[in-house]
């Protein structure tokens, strides 16, 4: 079954299962220069592994500059021979390998190297197969390359349990560039360098936390360069990518760059200047932190002020959860055109609907209700109801079986056909609660009084304990901004995400040890949805020095 996955994948897939992205040339020539594999060093007597080589970006940019040295470098006895095992480059889809094999022994040729001797070393340094499973053979001084982005859903399942056996990074939902980079840091030798181009979502999110593990004990980050927002690639892509610079050497500080330009004298100085021995003081954009890989946590990648302010807070400050709030996301229905209508014109008993709040109805910062309700199929217990107990109920499920039925969930238990993806818990439409979109550049937090159920596009926070107009201003305020963008995957044009694996990591007071003054302050200032009066009163509730406040953003003193 795992041949036959295999087979599948090497002639028929295309660019999306194959998770095919072709670098830039200048990014490519900066992730060479930043691992160290330049043309002044002996690469015929060293290794390098590109892992999945595509139509050659990485490849043939290496051949060059491994021909280089050694043209610089050999005797004249020197043969060929001397170059077999400098390079091992592997790619799964058989077209694709056999055009880039054709470029390489032309470029090959275009070297001097006569035919013959052209085929046996492109021969010598190709493989097609799947590098998660090929034998490697001898350890690698340098891997480069774009690693594949496929999400678990696209792989077959056959080839996928064949990975979770082998790599132990393979957690939660992670893409298949997690595993790809494990094999790269196992496949180094010691002083060895993985320079990769892929997204950086693995560096924060939950499915990173078994590779950050790996990288934090046994490898040291070099360099991080953020490269959201610039045109590394020759396509538009949807993934926020970083270059990373992982080498096998015991751990140490980061040199951290963001978002350069793409062209080739800016990233070969900035090249020169992340590579020093020590930072140089005309570094520019360049900055150096300590402490940025920690076991499973997320990498904290800002100044070293905000770190700082963030750890702090993270020793001496319980999380949200821990002081009795509750962080959740609305209801995912899986056919929202079947299951959401006006909530007048839903023909169904009044007990089967619930109005529903979405990111629209809270563009101003209240909430301005547009009349959208949901079915909701669930009694209050979790459990589905029975259809024949409500007969208007029925006939409206009826009348939209054939989406509502078609779905995955449907599928896998024909039986309960009619449930939405997420059960509906009745009562979080009348608890109040503060509701928080996923994608913004700023938080952007309401509160809403408990007549409403949110959609899957708004997250929300309850609690029975902290008043919820004065955790509304801690949310609204630049600090609960930090602990977001410190954690979250950053997107393009600035934009955080505010997803509850986030937002369960804010830090917080317990209620009880809030002066009175303060909980007044904080809520007023959360009424007004004055934002610069909500920092204020956050920066008062933790207690922030005046350097802290100043790393913030000046606000007071």
């Amino acid at each position: 079954m795992v041949s036959a996955a295999l087979e599948e994948l090497a002639t028929n897939s295309g660019l999306e299962a194959r998770g095919a992205v072709f670098t830039r040339s200048a990014v490519v020539e900066f992730i060479l220069d930043l691992v160290g594999y330049t043309v002044d060093r002996p690469l015929h007597e060293m290794r390098l592994l590109e892992p999945s080589f595509g139509a050659g970006d990485f490849l043939l940019p290496s051949v060059r500059r491994l021909l280089s040295a050694w043209q610089a470098r050999k005797e004249a006895s020197a043969g060929a021979s001397d170059l077999t095992h400098a390079i091992r480059a592997v790619e799964l889809h058989r077209e694709t390998f056999r055009s880039t094999h054709a470029a390489l022994v032309a470029l090959l040729a275009s070297e001097g190297f006569d035919s013959p001797t052209a085929t046996l070393l492109a021969d010598a340094w190709l493989v097609q197969s799947d590098f998660l499973l090929v034998p490697l053979g001898s350890p690698f001084d340098f891997v480069v390359g774009n690693p594949p982005y496929v999400r678990q859903e696209l792989i077959p399942a056959p080839l996928l349990a064949a990975y979770r056996r082998e790599f132990k990074t393979i957690y939660d939902r992670a893409d298949l560039y997690v595993p790809f980079i494990e094999r790269s840091l196992l496949a180094l030798s010691k002083g060895g360098s993985v320079g990769f181009i892929c997204s950086d979502r693995w560096m924060r999110n939950r499915y990173g936390r078994p590779l950050r593990k790996l990288v934090a004990e046994e490898f040291h980050l070099k360099v991080y360069v953020d490269m959201v927002d610039t045109p590394a690639f020759h396509s538009d892509v949807i993934a926020y990518p970083a270059i990373t610079i992982i080498s096998r050497e015991p751990p140490g500080a980061t040199r951290i760059a963001h978002r350069p330009a793409v062209d080739r004298p800016t990233l070969t100085a900035l090249a020169k200047a992340l590579r020093a021995p020590s930072l140089p003081k005309d570094a520019g954009q360049v900055r150096q932190l300590a402490g940025v890989t920690n076991g499973f946590d997320p990498w904290l990648l800002e100044s070293s002020e905000h770190m700082a302010l963030i750890r702090r807070l993270e020793q001496y400050f319980p999380t949200l959860e821990e002081i009795g709030c509750k962080v959740g996301i609305g209801v995912a229905t899986g056919a929202d055109k079947a299951f959401i209508g006006n909530y007048d014109a839903l023909d169904v008993e009044a007990d089967r609907k619930l109005p529903l709040v979405t990111t629209k109805d809270i563009v101003s910062g209240e909430v301005k209700w547009h009349g959208q309700g949901v079915i909701n199929p669930f009694m209050e217990g979790g459990r589905l109801v029975q259809l024949q107990d409500y007969p208007r109920l029925r006939r409206y499920l009826e009348a939209r079986r054939h989406v509502i039925a078609s779905r995955h969930c449907a599928r896998k238990a024909p039986a309960s056909w009619y449930r939405t993806i997420d059960r509906i818990s009745p009562a979080l439409a009348s608890t109040p609660k503060l509701l928080i979109p996923d994608i913004k550049g700023y938080a952007h937090v309401v509160f809403e009084g408990g007549k409403l159920y949110p959609h899957h596009n708004l997250y929300y926070v309850t609690s029975e304990i902290w008043d919820l107009r004065a955790l509304q201003a801690v949310l609204l305020s630049a600090l609960t901004r930090l602990f977001i963008a410190t954690y979250s995957t950053k997107m393009r044009g600035g934009f955080l995400r505010f997803q509850a694996q986030y937002l369960r990591r804010i830090r917080i007071p317990h209620w009880a040890a809030v002066p009175d003054a303060l909980r007044a302050e904080l809520v007023q200032a959360a009424e007004r949805v004055d934002l610069e009066a909500c920092s204020l009163a956050a920066f008062k509730l933790y207690g922030l020095s005046k350097e802290e406040r100043s790393a913030l953003g000046g606000h007071g003193v």
